[in-house]
């Protein structure tokens, strides 16, 4: 039984679908337990009916967190996981792995496997309000048998923060259907006619949720400077969320609105990024980006803030260019940098898909984590078929 809190558009909501459909059916029999999406963040419900995963829902899981709700999800979930009777429950963000892990010691499931994805230890909340995550997220650490880290860097940063010893905690790298991304000639243009572009226009774009992680005014603060230096610049926003009116607002003070679109959520990501010249990204935090790995698929040359797990991604100088949190002018050199040298971005665009591809492939992903399901369960005596 694989819980995830809700499947809001983004790389956790893909990571459990893609595991969900792509695991062996011979051995494996697999459920998908979410909570309910909110309007502004978008929804992968249909790229689960798309792959025959027809997840249950526990509209409670998906709320904010509250000790009502929270504790009243955990209740739902043990009355699944008795119905269900699985050998192993694995969790997916922070309230499904707070309500699935209490829930499947509970129901006493043999196996626990909980997923960070990113996680909230810095810049999400403030000092004490993350005092208390990190006791709370030690504490279930303690009925975890084994906890997944995205990667390398995110692994040493779990156990720097006390959450469990290095020898509990699995590096498994995010996997994506990258395929789509890897032929996109044929749709150059395509994205430039809709917005009225022509071939002089260079376009820079930003693929994420409109929330404070991913510190879009960063983004836009770099987006003035490129314009200042470029005018034939132009400024795309790919997502949506929260603070879509606030960034409008920021867009206006900056002067941008002209060179500035917001397109929401886009389903068709092979049309963006055939189009743009330079991807960015400007989070404070990240576990594994996937608007990056997308991107880098498709060889397009990136600019990112050097947090959490992109430098695992994204080799500085090597596949794409690094510039410290929260520095809009570094973003900005970075991204004029490679406007003005075209050559210089194709190769590295060339590079970078080089990096991410078949590395960071679903394939690749689902023999890693089978192999991690078939361990945990021959510890515990389970029998394999």
């Amino acid at each position: 039984m694989r819980v995830i809190t809700r499947l809001n558009i983004g790389g956790p909501a893909i990571h459990a679908i893609l595991l969900n459909d792509g695991l062996d059916a011979r051995r494996f029999q697999t459920c998908l337990v979410t909570g309910s999406e909110t309007p502004t963040e978008g929804s992968l419900r249909e790229l689960a009916e798309a792959r025959g995963v027809h997840p249950l829902v526990l509209p409670r899981l998906g709320r904010e967190v509250s000790p009502l709700n929270d504790l009243a999800a955990a209740a739902q979930l043990v009355v699944l996981m008795r119905r269900h009777r699985p050998d192993l429950v694995h969790t997916h963000m922070a309230k499904a792995g707070t309500a699935g892990r209490i829930a499947a010691r509970v129901a006493r499931v043999p196996v626990v496997v909980h997923t960070y994805h990113g996680h909230v230890f810095h810049s999400y909340f403030s000092p004490t309000a993350t005092r208390v995550f990190l006791e709370i997220e030690r504490a279930l650490a303690r009925m975890t048998d084994c906890i997944v880290a995205v990667g390398a860097k995110q692994r040493r940063e779990i156990a720097g923060y006390g959450i469990a010893p290095l020898s509990k905690i699995r590096a498994i790298p995010l996997g994506l259907e990258l395929e789509r991304f890897l032929d996109l000639e044929g749709r150059r243009g395509e994205l430039r006619r809709e917005l009225g572009f022509g071939a002089t226009e260079r376009l820079v774009g930003i693929v994420a949720r409109l929330v404070p992680i991913k510190a879009h005014e960063v983004f836009l603060d770099a987006a003035a400077r490129v314009a200042d230096a470029m005018p034939e610049a132009r400024f795309l926003l790919v997502g949506d969320g929260e603070r879509r009116a606030e960034l409008e607002r920021r867009v206006a003070e900056l002067h941008l609105a002209p060179v500035t679109r917001f397109l929401g959520w886009r389903a068709d990501l092979e049309r963006i990024y055939a189009d743009l010249d330079v991807v960015a990204l400007s989070s404070l935090n990240e576990g594994s980006p996937v608007a990056l790995i997308e991107a880098m698929a498709a060889a397009r040359p990136v600019v990112a803030t050097d947090v959490g797990g992109v430098g695992e991604v994204v080799q500085d100088g090597a596949s794409g260019l690094l510039v410290p949190s929260r520095d809009s002018r570094g973003l900005a050199d970075a991204v004029l940098s490679l406007l003005r040298a075209p050559e210089r971005a194709a190769t590295l665009g060339a590079a970078a898909r080089a990096a991410v591809y078949p590395a960071y492939s679903s394939r690749r992903l689902v023999r890693d984590v089978e192999a991690l399901y078939l361990s945990l369960a021959e510890e515990k005596g389970l029998r394999a078929c």
